[in-house]
């Protein structure tokens, strides 16, 4: 789970195709090291459109490895790389659809989120953006040979997602050896979800979203790789209480701390020993912490 260093010899690497891409655990003890991992917020969200293709292209533009996504079903059972649960916010939903609201994602299709405008409300540069499907998503990541932490979105909407998620995992390639050990986490805030992304595949690396009590770390410890909580909600000593437990597949709990998009707040968290901070704003929390 490393980010792309400026060395020379990881840049010679990079323009020969043959970066070395480490399992999870060895990358974030690397991370110890050099700073804690970067995982680019919905892709470069402070420079691309949220959750679009245009900003897994920023990502990877900054030498960012890691993007964060979010995946939600249409009505026909499709799924979409969308972060809220209704469109309004990130597509032109309320202008096409007008008869629709609330316009949420999952009484739609995925033909009508397919025509719907998903970069103009970021900037006139990113007009005609679409909102992806997670199998164009996972094609582009593949593509940047970028890495992927997957957030199930509101699991509790939809009935299955886990594993229409894992199905479509399964049939693009990432559920492989290689992927499950290097370039693959799944993570949402229902622990429900969490549990049954683990019972159905205990290979894949998951984490879960939040900031359970400290007394409650060991249930979570028994499903879950990771404890991914908010960044106002943590200090030294909670991430230390996680890191000394053991996940499932018998390594130290790690924490990836959200949305940390200034210097100073990854400068403070580094400094509580995360192993990961998600952000808008990948490079500057890179050079913050390296």
């Amino acid at each position: 789970m490393s980010v792309r260093t400026a060395t020379a010899s990881a840049a010679v690497a990079a323009l020969l195709g043959g970066c070395a891409l480490l399992p999870a655990a060895q990358a974030q003890a690397a991370g110890a090291k050099d700073g804690p991992v970067v995982f680019a917020h919905r892709g470069a969200s402070a420079y691309a459109p949220e959750n679009t293709l245009a900003a897994v292209d920023a990502a990877d533009r900054l030498g960012i490895d890691w993007v964060e996504n979010d995946v939600q079903l249409t009505k026909d059972g499709v799924l979409v790389v969308v972060h809220d649960t209704t469109l309004g916010r990130t597509t032109d939903a309320e202008q096409v659809f007008p008869s629709r609201a609330p316009w949420a994602v999952k009484d739609f299709t995925a033909a009508e989120i397919a025509k719907l405008d998903a970069g103009s409300w970021f900037g006139a540069a990113y007009a005609g953006a679409r909102v992806p499907t997670l199998t164009q998503y996972l094609h582009r990541v593949e593509r940047n040979r970028q890495k992927l932490l997957l957030e199930i979105k509101s699991p509790e909407t939809y009935p299955g997602i886990e594993k229409e998620t894992l199905r479509i995992l399964r049939e693009e390639g990432w559920l492989d050896r290689g992927h499950v050990k290097h370039r693959l986490i799944v993570q949402s805030f229902g622990a429900e979800s969490v549990k049954a992304v683990h019972d159905r595949r205990p290979d894949v690396v998951t984490g879960f979203l939040g900031t359970p009590a400290v007394a409650d770390l060991p249930s979570y410890a028994a499903f879950t790789d990771q404890i991914n909580p908010s960044y106002t909600t943590i200090g030294a000593d909670y991430v230390a209480a996680v890191q000394k437990l053991k996940g499932p597949h018998g390594k130290p709990l790690q924490v990836n701390t959200w949305t940390v998009n200034d210097a100073a707040n990854a400068a403070k968290v580094a400094g509580f020993g995360v192993d990961g901070i998600i952000t808008n704003n990948p490079d500057i929390v890179r050079d913050a912490t390296r």
